[in-house]
């Protein structure tokens, strides 16, 4: 893996959790609107559209650099729009990176050796 590829995959990565945060403060925003006199909606909906700008972005731009197939990076898309999928993707992503870097000092570990 490249280093503009490790680094879209970290964009994303870490992107992700912020901004399944933002959603789900939203939500709770949006009940204590509905409940209360407490109105935090339009702070926290420009915080959370914001966030999931740079999520688009740089989930495009990883999907671009990573060549997944369809299906993954349709994946990490619905998980930008589910309340708690960013968690599971910068999971996903962080178990990715690990294994990348396992693969890359196995490799390197086997160049030496030759």
């Amino acid at each position: 893996m490249d280093i503009k590829t490790a680094t879209a995959l970290r964009r994303l990565r870490l992107v992700s959790a912020p901004e399944a945060v933002s959603f789900l403060l939203l939500l709770v925003c949006s009940v204590l609107k509905r409940t209360t006199d407490f109105n935090a909606v339009p702070v926290m909906g420009a915080v959370h559209g914001v966030l999931f700008i740079l999520y688009v972005i740089f989930w495009l731009d990883a999907w671009n650099r990573a060549r997944w197939s369809a299906g993954t990076g349709v994946l990490y898309f619905v998980l930008s729009v589910l309340p708690t999928g960013g968690f599971f993707a910068e999971r996903k992503l962080k178990r990715g990176a690990e294994e990348a870097v396992v693969a890359s000092r196995a490799f390197a570990d086997g160049a030496v050796k030759a």
